[in-house]
Formats: structure tokens, C-alpha cells, sequence
């Protein structure tokens, strides 16, 4: 269906953020490495204080955002993501480079990320009608999926060519093409909601607990997410060194995957439309969570990388097409003037959760080796399918703007 020229203009200024993203994805710690030597201890601190802190600094934004109009939040968020990533490759062509400078940068962008998730979320339920939601929902997720799976190897390309500020600058130049993307819409905004008083930084949190479906599928996000998280760095250790695999094959299981990802996007406006948003979401829910048990089953050589790659491209397809109807009915059930609070409530959430099952993961893979690490992953994955709403996702009394 044709959602409009200025869905079109949002959705292409997506796309090249989001493969910009894809291009530098990793760049930071990889520049903490190869330009400023840095230890195993200082990478993992860069990525501990760029998440924490990013989202301890986004924590009050939520109120502020809800009560302005987003687009020009978004364009800000963009701009300043543009800023802090080029003053990186700036900074080491003068031979100015510090590990400071990083910590820096890692907690802006984290927190321009989160305030530009709030306010994009909020600016779309405004943008597309409700009959178009699930279909704009699945063009970004496809994109994303697109984008994750040639953006890496092209960034891999240049860092071996050109070095790993590059990539940073290739992401720098992606968001501010967005701004000028986002700039472009012409569609005028509904005016915010304006509320006086002093500003709540916990409604986001409260309003998702006091819906029944937001709060059931609140907890499945961190549950199912989290353990996915975990495999993450686990499963590189794992293909290269208890499988005997060459570094080839792990950039070819995470490009052949994410193609998982792309065909359940495509696939999830039709299924919605066939059989409605909770069933799909209760239906995919759950065939996305037992595949990360297939993981610790995979046997050494090219059978395990088999296993691992049609393990993950199953997960994505299920994960393609939940996502898409998770956000839609997100938007759906959401109420205008709590929609930023709630995305930046959810996002804050996130990013404090998954990292801390990353840390959780190098631990057990030290306790109980990397195959016992990836059971506990697979068995929280299939976890989160008890905490589905399963029963009708009726609201309970909401806050009331003041």
C-alpha cells in the first residue's frame, strides 16, 4: 500500500542512517585497539560506560520529548550522533586521539540514540495511519535487516583498506544525511501534549506496568533479548576456536541470517492482515524462542556451522515477523501523550539489560565453558515465551497527564 511522499522522505533518511550504522558497527572498540592500544579491560569499560551512561543521561529526556514536537528532536539527535562520530577521525588525523575522547563519545551517541528512538516512534504513530502501521513497521524492519547484512562486510572492507576511523566517518556522514532527510517532511506535526508541574521521569516505566499486554510483552523483550545478546560475542569464540571454523564463515552466518530477518519482515504485513496482530504475536513469540538450543548441539567442523547458520536464519525469520507487529501494536495500545515516555522507557531498559546477560555470558563461559553458557542462553530464550500475553491484552486505568 502507498503510505506517502513523506513516509518515503522518513524511510530513505532510515535507510542510510541505518546503513551507515551497519558500516561502523564495532568501529568503537575496534579504533580503542588499533589506534590507541587499548586493553581487553579498557574496550569492555568503553562499552559498559557508553550504554550506562548514555542511558542514565537519556533518563529524563522522555518527559521533555513528549512535550515538543519530534521531528526537530529527531533532526537535533541526528545532528549531534554526526557531531561525536566525526570528531573522531578528525581528532586522529591531528594525532589528538584520546580514550576520554571515546568514553565521550560512546555515552552521547548512546543517549542521541535513545532520544532519537522516543521521539521517531511517537513521530510515526502521527505520521501513518493506523491501516498503515504494520506495513511502514515492516519496511523498517527490513531495512534494518538489509542493512546488518552487507553493512558489516563493507565496514570490514575499509577498515582493512583505510582504517578504522573511516567507518566512523561513513556513519558520521549517514546521520547527517538523515537530518536533511528528516528535514525534507512536510507534513505538520500535531501540536504535543503541554502539562505543567514537575516532570515524572518514571511514567514511561509506570504506564507500560499498568497495561496488561505492554507490561507481558515488557518482560518478554528483556527475557528473550537479553539471552540473544549473550550469544553475541560468545558465538565468534565458538564457531572459530571449539568448531575449528575459519574466520570466513562467521561474516558468512551473520550475512546469510540476517537475510532470515528480511523474509519475516516481508512476510508480516500479510500475516497481520490475515491473522490479526495478538495472534501473530503470540504465534511468532514463541516459534522465535527454541533455536538458541540448537547452539551448544553443533558438532565441530562444517556440520556445526550448518546448524548454527539454520538456526539463526529461523530465529530471524520468527524474529522478522514478531518485530514489526510488536511495534505496531506498541503504537496501537500506547496513548499520544505517553508514546515517547513509553519508547524511552523501553529503550533505557534495554540497554542496561542486554548488556548485563553479556557480562553474565563471559562468566558462565568461564564457570561452565562456552557450550554451558549457550544451554543457559537457550533456556532463558524459551523462558520468555511464558511471559507472552496470552490473555487479551486489555488496558488497566492509565495515568492521566497532569
Amino acid at each position: 500500500m502507498s503510505l506517502g511522499r513523506d513516509f518515503q522522505r522518513l524511510w530513505v533518511a532510515f535507510a542510510v542512517s541505518s546503513f551507515g550504522s551497519a558500516v561502523g558497527l564495532g568501529a568503537l572498540p575496534l579504533i580503542a585497539v588499533l589506534a590507541l592500544d587499548s586493553s581487553t579491560f579498557q574496550v569492555s569499560l568503553l562499552a559498559a560506560i557508553s550504554t550506562l551512561a548514555g542511558a542514565a543521561l537519556a533518563l529524563p529526556m522522555g518527559d521533555v520529548i513528549e512535550q515538543r514536537r519530534k521531528r526537530p528532536v529527531m533532526i537535533t539527535a541526528d545532528l549531534v550522533r554526526f557531531a561525536v562520530l566525526v570528531s573522531v577521525p578528525i581528532a586522529a588525523a591531528f594525532d589528538a586521539l584520546t580514550y576520554l575522547q571515546l568514553c565521550v563519545v560512546g555515552v552521547l551517541q548512546a543517549a542521541a540514540m535513545i532520544a532519537f528512538q522516543a521521539a521517531s516512534g511517537a513521530h510515526l504513530k502521527a505520521l501513518v495511519p493506523a491501516e498503515g502501521r504494520a506495513e511502514a513497521n515492516s519496511r523498517f524492519e527490513q531495512t534494518n535487516w538489509i542493512s546488518l547484512s552487507i553493512g558489516p562486510a563493507i565496514g570490514g572492507g575499509l577498515v582493512s583498506i583505510v582504517g578504522a576511523t573511516a567507518t566512523m566517518a561513513v556513519d558520521a556522514v549517514s546521520f547527517l544525511l538523515s537530518a536533511l532527510g528528516i528535514r525534507r517532511i512536510q507534513a505538520p506535526e500535531p501540536e504535543p501534549v503541554r502539562r505543567d508541574g514537575k516532570a515524572d521521569i518514571t511514567a514511561g516505566w509506570r504506564y507500560i506496568l499498568r497495561h496488561r499486554g505492554l507490561q507481558a510483552l515488557f518482560w518478554n523483550s528483556q527475557l528473550f533479548g537479553g539471552p540473544v545478546m549473550l550469544t553475541s560475542p560468545l558465538l565468534a569464540v565458538f564457531m572459530l576456536r571449539d568448531l575449528g571454523l575459519a574466520s570466513w564463515s562467521y561474516g558468512v552466518f551473520l550475512g546469510v541470517s540476517c537475510l532470515g530477518g528480511v523474509l519475516g519482515s516481508r512476510l508480516a504485513p500479510r500475516l497481520t492482515r490475515r491473522h490479526g496482530l495478538h495472534r501473530l504475536l503470540l504465534v511468532f513469540g514463541v516459534l522465535r524462542t527454541p533455536w538458541l538450543l540448537a547452539f551448544p548441539l553443533a558438532p565441530h567442523g562444517m556440520g556445526g556451522f550448518v546448524v548454527i547458520t539454520a538456526a539463526e536464519t529461523c530465529l530471524l525469520v520468527a524474529t522478522g515477523v514478531f518485530n514489526p507487529s510488536f511495534s505496531t501494536y506498541r503504537m496501537e495500545v500506547t496513548e499520544d501523550g505517553f508514546m515517547a515516555r513509553v519508547l524511552g522507557a523501553w529503550s533505557i531498559t534495554s540497554r542496561c539489560v542486554q548488556p548485563a546477560f553479556i557480562v553474565l555470558g563471559g562468566a558462565l563461559a568461564g564457570l561452565i565453558g562456552l557450550r554451558g553458557a549457550l544451554w543457559f542462553a537457550g533456556a532463558c530464550c524459551l523462558l520468555s515465551a511464558v511471559v507472552l500475553p496470552w490473555k487479551a491484552a486489555k488496558p488497566a486505568p492509565l495515568p492521566e497527564p497532569a
